[in-house]
């Protein structure tokens, strides 16, 4: 198993959990019988059609921790062989045999994936609470083994004087390059406490997780009939139905989430519950309790900075940059910095057209936080005359699921069917499965599983994750990957209806599934990627939902069955840029704090003070806040993947406005041909095997330029 795999394994662990509130009690070990564990569902290999599936049906909660630590030690047994090689290290006997290994892990952890994400419950929490520091442990058990690391060094210092095949380099290249980065040539103490490190953030990561998680639980607003005013039939239904099923009858509930936040202060007319939601949602871990987040957040900076001072970097941005498309934090910042101007500018003009509109209706207020999306509606109706709940009644789920199947046929030559129902294991009776192959040769690609619902158990949000990745290296393996969504279940018979921001993110997810089912590599780590580059073929595309094709065939009146009309699909692409300024800000304050944050020196931080001193520095315009305030940012702290690293959302827009004007400028448009063969061939089937900024050189003939995500998002263009 290589360092990459092992890292999103460990990820998997320690990310934030949008469900209840855990337990953190450790779990104390249990001895399994050879019975237990031939009968062990999680360790089973995969059988039936299809190239064999998940036994999502048959799964038992009480199986997870002894499958994951069976897991660990059938993988520390296959590592140990390869460290004790005693043949000479090459690329098949080490990387290839690495490349081999872990794969019943790989396939318990496509188990654990689902009773982390979508069926979530404390006895699973539980669990992973208890797995996290032997996760580390198991991690640094391999990127510590000086053994395995000199052969791996070895195998990689040839290639340099005699370099192999393309994609062989690249394996070794990245093999390599995880060990070093995780303390691999490190003395024996500094190993020590490198793992020790790691052990103790392990915990954090799910403390923090669980606080936030507490926080959504237990701040609900409640809302009686009288309180619905200016509120969708949809959301009030929705919002009765969460308020039943949490024991108050006849009321109405507001969760502590974005899906159930967000409408409610775009809609309500109801200022003062619209700053308690608020207020709520923005609180999370930083209500001075014992759930409060901040000291926690000021140890994990200390330790990481630690950690990566032992391999003697100045600062963990510097550390996990190195790999990026970035290369380093004066890059991203640099970035970050330029467009940020220009962002909170049109916040300033934003909040004057809000001001303008609340003083027209006599409603005697300054625009305060809680305030921006409930105007920024009314002005959308003023300045565009577009109502977004008209919008909604042309976003049917079923329908937009069939445009994307369209989109995937035309650029892709992909077609999707549905499988028979009990012919493929599920794992909520909600989920439904699609066949994937070749229109042409009717090969089999894989298989498409669809969880849409929101359920108690289940994070909120959307994903996109697979189970089973593309590889030919051991023999050809099809893909299985998913979509998880978290719309409100509707009644028997009735449409499932959309925000167009929700079919956004809809075809953003499916973008990820579409880079899963591309993938044309050889080894598993190749279908790794780097986190700069990896949510730009999902954000591009996003752009279909707006192309003619679509709005044409799929978006039609849930009722009527009648076409978008014109004169509405007008409005909607007149007001594409409308309140970009928001949306910008909101997200570049974010990122910027996340750089900030780790490269400040962290002794004796004050996380509270420095959020406030950081963003009073950027003048942060007093009307909005972050999209995730520092106590609740669990892309950075429930675990790595995102730390320092989320600022690549805006260098993945980059590239996709870019590649977008690469689209508008050919003959065919979103759906030319040539354009779309390049797209494949460059952006989607080579995964990591190839070096992203050469990839899309391949695909563009130069480099993204910054100007074109300007010009996207209706900001001046610097000359």
């Amino acid at each position: 198993m290589s360092i990459e795999k092992i890292t999103k394994h460990i990820v998997l662990l320690s990310i934030v959990l949008f469900a209840a509130s855990a337990s953190c009690q450790q779990i104390e070990n249990k001895s399994e019988t050879n019975k237990e564990m031939e009968t062990n569902v999680f360790l089973e290999k995969w059988t039936g059609s299809y190239g064999g599936v998940p036994a999502f049906d048959k799964m038992k909660i009480e199986d997870l921790k002894v499958a994951v630590e069976k897991g660990m030690e059938l993988n520390l047994a296959e590592i140990d062989v390869i460290a004790n090689n005693n043949e000479a290290p090459t690329f098949e006997n080490t990387i290839v045999a690495m490349e081999r290994s872990g794969s019943d892990l790989d396939r318990v952890f496509s188990y654990y994936g689902i009773l982390r994400s979508n069926m979530s419950t404390p006895k699973a929490r539980e669990i992973q609470a208890g797995l996290a520091p032997k996760l580390s442990e198991f991690s640094s058990k391999i990127s510590q083994n000086e053994k395995l690391f000199q052969r791996v060094k070895s195998v990689y210092e040839a290639s340099l004087k005699t370099p192999l095949e393309a994609d062989q380099q690249r394996v070794v290249e990245l093999t390599y390059k995880g060990f070093e980065m995780n303390g691999a040539e490190l003395d024996v103490e500094k190993k020590k406490r490198y793992a020790a490190i790691n052990k103790e953030l392990s915990t954090l990561y799910t403390n923090f997780s669980n606080n936030v998680l507490h926080d959504e639980e237990n701040y609900v607003t409640y809302l009686t009939k009288d309180q619905l005013s200016g509120l969708s039939e949809s959301f009030v239904k929705s919002a009765a139905k969460i308020a039943t099923d949490k024991e108050h009858e006849g009321a109405y509930a507001v969760t502590n989430t974005r899906s159930s936040m967000d409408p409610f202060l775009t809609y309500s007319n109801e200022r003062d519950l619209r700053k308690q939601v608020w207020t709520n949602y923005y609180a999370r871990g930083d209500n001075g309790d014992k759930y409060d987040n901040n000291q926690i957040i000021a140890e994990i900076l200390k330790l990481r900075r630690e950690r990566v001072e032992l391999l003697g970097y100045k600062n963990y941005a510097d550390w996990r940059l190195q790999n990026r498309m970035a290369k380093n934090p004066e890059n991203a910042l640099k970035l970050m910095t330029a467009v940020w101007p220009a962002a909170i500018a049109r916040v300033h003009e934003e909040v004057v057209d809000m001001q303008a509109v609340a003083d027209e209706n006599g409603d005697k207020i300054t625009i305060e936080p809680w305030d921006y999306r409930y105007y920024a509606e009314k002005v959308r109706k003023k300045k565009y005359d577009l109502n977004s709940e008209e919008v909604k009644e042309y976003l049917q789920l079923d329908k937009l699921t069939q445009a994307m199947f369209y989109v995937a046929g035309r650029l892709f030559n992909f077609d999707f069917k549905p499988v028979p129902d009990g012919s493929v294991p599920v794992f909520q009776e909600d989920v439904k499965v699609w066949e994937v192959t070749d229109k042409d040769t009717g090969e089999h690609i894989g298989l498409w599983y669809l969880d849409p619902y929101a359920r108690t158990g289940k994070r909120s949000g959307a994903w996109a994750t697979t189970y089973r990745s593309h590889t030919t290296f051991d023999g050809k393996k099809t893909v299985l990957a998913s979509n998880n969504s978290n719309f409100v279940k509707p009644a028997p018979g009735d449409a499932v209806l959309v925000s167009w921001d929700d079919a956004s993110t809809f075809f953003h997810e499916f973008g990820h599934a579409l880079h899963f089912f591309s993938s044309n590599v050889k080894y598993p780590t190749l279908n790794g990627g780097v986190r700069d580059y990896t949510e730009f073929q999902s954000q591009l595309l996003e752009r279909w939902l707006s192309t003619d094709e679509v709005i044409d065939q799929f978006l039609v009146h849930y009722n009527t069955g009648e076409p978008m009309p014109k004169a509405l699909i007008v409005k909607i692409k007149k007001a594409a840029t409308f309140n970009q300024g928001f949306a910008t800000t909101e997200y570049l304050a974010s990122a910027l704090m996340d750089m900030k944050l780790h490269m400040v020196d962290p002794t004796d931080l004050d996380v509270d003070a420095f959020e406030k001193s950081a963003l009073a520095e950027l003048n942060m315009p007093r009307e909005l806040v972050m999209r995730h305030r520092t106590p609740q940012f669990g892309h950075v702290f429930s675990g790595e993947g995102y730390a320092t690293a989320y600022y690549g959302y805006m260098w993945a827009d980059v590239l996709t406005a870019d590649a977008a004007e690469a689209f508008k400028e050919s003959p065919g448009g979103f759906y030319d041909e040539e354009m779309s063969e390049k797209l494949v061939k460059y952006l989607f089937e080579p995964r990591n095997a190839m070096d992203p900024a050469d990839a899309y050189r391949k695909f563009r003939g130069r480099d993204a330029k910054m100007e074109a995500l300007m010009r996207d998002r209706g900001f001046p263009v610097p000359e």
